[in-house]
């Protein structure tokens, strides 16, 4: 029996898959479907080649254009889609700052993005794409971004463990943590399905849930 879910959220580290899943998804069920919009962002070239300098600049961009996109695109009613699914969402902003900033600039951000936090809709569902810090390099490098080119294994370990730490630290809502080390949902029909079957058709209860596809 597929569940009743109305909010639909694909996380994960970069190069992931999160993309790709919420695109999939929105096509097999008609639903709505919400993409990050971060292409245009002015701070993001400048901060893979200077972190240091450009991380707070970059990180508060990111969680002022995640706010609006979110409040926008989620107030407005779409009578005529099942659920919404997205591939970001606004905790988004507060994993990647706890592992970019300083410590003195995470502690101002983070009260700003709880202030902010509090205001947005929350989903039904996150699902978190696990996948090995050797097969994200390959993906990071298979598209090709330039901008992309100098992100390290020990940066994306960091993006992971601080996603794990909110999930840990935020109990009362409902993660799946898909490991897809050994599938090709992209390529390969079975996979899809596979991952669609463990995401609609099992409960999963409030707190972090797991599921390994080989």
């Amino acid at each position: 029996m597929i569940q009743n879910y109305k909010y639909i959220i694909i996380e994960g580290n970069i190069g992931a898959g999160k993309t790709s899943l919420a695109s999939m998804i929105a096509e097999t069920y008609g639903a709505r479907l919400i993409l990050e919009k971060f292409a245009d962002n002015p701070f993001l070239p400048k901060f893979y080649s200077e972190p240091e300098r450009y991380a707070f600049p970059l990180e508060l961009s990111f969680l002022a254009e995640r706010y609006s996109q979110l409040k926008n695109e989620i107030g407005s009613v779409d009578m005529f889609s099942p659920f919404t699914v997205a591939d970001f969402y606004f905790m988004k902003s507060i994993v990647f700052a706890s592992a970019t900033l300083e410590e003195d600039e995470f502690n101002l951000y983070r009260q700003l993005f709880h202030i902010i936090y509090q205001s947005l809709p929350k989903p039904d569902l996150y699902i978190y794409l696990h996948v090995d810090t050797p097969g994200l390099i390959s993906n990071i490098a298979n598209r090709g971004r330039d901008y992309e080119s100098t992100i390290d294994a020990e940066y994306l370990l960091k993006i992971q463990n601080s996603y794990f730490n909110w999930f840990r630290q935020n109990p009362e809502h409902t993660y799946l943590i898909l490991d897809i080390n050994n599938i090709d949902f992209v390529n390969n029909k079975d996979d899809y399905e596979r991952v669609i079957d463990v995401i609609f058709n099992h409960s999963h209860s409030n707190g972090i849930n797991r599921a390994i596809l080989k």
